[in-house]
């Protein structure tokens, strides 16, 4: 294709495989978008490609990823807010022609993958490489490629993490990670071990598998980029496990909604989209 399309805050640049999104540098670019900087999107990693009307006279373009195909949707898990969509492209509405134009030549390149409507068996896009820092309320989480550490603050970590003293995790010892936005109420990352017995877990104040999120701390540009990049790591070692376990989805899915930060209406599609693909 080799057009281009520059939107609010993001250039996208079509080629006849892939999608190259460059997000700008700004004071008015989401920060989760500074923070990824730039995206490269095979077309095998996308379901579907759309164009809507949107509000004071622009119009959308989204490109929505399959399931299982980028890690950075796959740990969002649902709870990223519109504005911050990595996958969508708000234009001024005099580009529709062309904007209809590119939309639908992406979309006939993604149907004749033949794999739109199935789960991607790796992940396909790229997050940001080790090694990374988050700073959380109770810890500071550093993630080197290898292991994934946690040093406990002398302020906000409880007194059950800081009995169990700092920690550190291999890639073998997780079978995963579990995002909860700090936009809600409740926001934490906890790694999910593998040898973790079934059942309730603890809250995540008390377990020294997770960090807290709080005013200033754990925001979406820094703790959701962090928490990809670890899930992608970890599947790498695993490539069968590149598509959660239905159950692992369902649990988590059912945390997002008890935790509120699903609608009825939001947990019950994803609830019924999952059930489909398992």
């Amino acid at each position: 294709m080799g057009d281009v399309l520059a939107g609010n805050h993001a250039v996208w640049e079509f080629d006849s495989d892939s999608v190259l999104i460059r997000f700008e540098r700004g004071i008015r670019t989401p920060r989760l978008w500074s923070a990824l900087g730039r995206r490269r999107v095979p077309v095998e990693a996308l379901a579907e490609v759309t164009v809507t009307p949107g509000k004071r006279d622009t119009l959308v373009l989204r490109a929505v990823p399959r399931p299982g195909a980028d890690p950075l949707t796959e740990v969002a898990a649902g709870q990223l807010k519109e504005s911050l969509d990595p996958y969508r492209l708000v234009l001024p509405a005099d580009r529709a022609p062309r904007a209809r134009e590119l939309a639908e030549a992406l979309a006939a390149a993604v149907r004749a993958t033949g794999t739109a409507t199935e789960p991607a068996e790796r992940f396909l896009v790229a997050v940001p490489e080790p090694p990374l820092q988050l700073k959380a309320h109770d810890a500071r989480a550093t993630f080197d490629g290898q292991a994934v550490s946690l040093r406990w603050s002398r302020t906000g970590a409880s007194s059950t993490k800081w009995k169990a003293g700092d920690r550190h995790y291999p890639l073998s010892e997780l079978r995963g990670v579990a995002w909860h936005s700090p936009d809600a109420p409740g926001g934490h990352l906890r790694l999910l071990l593998r040898d973790a017995q079934d059942g309730v877990a603890p809250p995540p104040d008390q377990d020294p598998a997770a960090v807290l999120f709080a005013l200033g701390h754990g925001a979406v540009h820094e703790s959701l980029p962090f928490a990809a990049a670890v899930l992608a790591a970890v599947r790498s070692r695993t490539p069968v496990a590149a598509v959660p376990e239905p159950s692992d989805r369902m649990r988590h899915l059912g945390e997002l909604h008890g935790a509120g930060l699903l609608t009825d209406a939001e947990y019950a599609a994803l609830r019924d989209r999952f059930a489909a693909e398992a």
